[in-house]
């Protein structure tokens, strides 16, 4: 590809977060497919390392430079490290263990309403009449994927221990999403490079304890491919393009790109680990979906308008 084709893409938010959603259903499905063979914990501590030695010759250059404006934002970097890298990824493979990728796919669905709420909580960021109608009927679908369509699971608080690991990986998601309007002002690499380097750490004495649980890595080539899988696409290719896609229209807007997440992860996880896709995985997209739509509508109106987007969803 020449360099304005490769200038031209990552000017182009809306397909660098489309790749990321491609990428990331890919990853719920591999999650859900190394069970057999590689442990969540070790998934994800290899899965770091690697893309961490793959990105660093790329991105020193920049962490030189940048270094002593990173060093200032060390709290936020620890955020960017801890609930990005280490733990967002450590619990996703772990509910994996529990429940299917279908559902993991769809339970990202939930996430940009967690972004909407996380930053109405946290930056005070407004919520418009439709918004709040859209949050909860997202949050409507949500609770009829989990419970599988029955209100008796909902009444007895029955709740699948996969699904709530993967609920709590996307409120930590969201809440890393809405901070990255706070990053510091440096190179992409110089930003993932760093996140990484603090996330690899907080990961090890997890995946040391796996360890000495004796669940070790099977090995066998279908090991090696997931863990490279793992390394390279959702990790290095889809943190870079998400983190540009906020930076180009803002952490909302980008996160309703999520939801483009379940169509590829339906995909793949239906035809290549043959999951069957039940009717309240198909209720719960529709709820979903529609809450997403209401929510947008503000933004919708705003831009026909001709007003400027709100800080909900405009990068600061």
């Amino acid at each position: 590809m020449s360099k304005p084709r490769l200038s031209a893409a990552w000017h182009s938010a809306y397909l660098l977060l489309t790749l990321t959603a491609l990428f990331w259903a890919g990853n719920s499905v591999v999650g859900r497919a190394a069970r057999e063979f590689v442990p969540p914990v070790a998934l994800s501590f290899w899965r770091w390392v690697i893309a961490l030695l793959i990105l660093l010759p790329f991105a020193w250059p920049h962490l030189k430079r940048d270094w002593p404006v990173l060093r200032r934002h060390w709290p936020l970097m620890l955020l960017f490290g801890i609930f990005g890298i280490a733990a967002f990824n450590t619990l996703l493979y772990s509910g994996l263990q529990y429940t299917t990728a279908l559902n993991a796919v769809i339970l990202h669905a939930a996430q940009p309403a967690m972004i909407i709420i996380v930053g109405m909580l946290l930056f005070r960021d407004p919520l418009s009449r439709w918004q709040f109608f859209g949050v909860l009927l997202s949050l409507s679908g949500v609770l009829t994927i989990v419970s599988r369509g029955e209100i008796q699971a909902l009444l007895a608080l029955r709740l699948n221990v996969g699904d709530a690991l993967i609920l709590l990986a996307g409120l930590l998601w969201a809440i890393y999403s809405v901070f990255l309007r706070k990053r510091p002002k440096v190179h992409p690499l110089s930003l993932l490079a760093t996140s990484m380097m603090i996330g690899v750490p907080v990961i090890l004495p997890f995946y040391l304890h796996e360890l000495s649980q004796g669940r070790l890595i099977v090995a066998a080539p279908q090991s090696a491919m997931m863990i490279f899988y793992v390394s390279l696409f959702p990790s290095l290719i889809a943190y870079l393009f998400f983190n540009r896609g906020v930076e180009l229209i803002g952490s909302a807007r980008a996160g309703q790109f999520i939801n483009i997440t379940p169509a590829f992860g339906a995909f793949l996880s239906i035809g290549l680990l043959g999951e069957r896709l039940g009717l309240h995985h198909v209720i719960g997209v529709i709820l979903i979906g529609g809450g997403i739509l209401l929510a947008e509508r503000r933004a919708a109106a705003n831009q026909r308008a001709g007003q400027p987007p709100s800080a909900l969803n405009a990068s600061e």
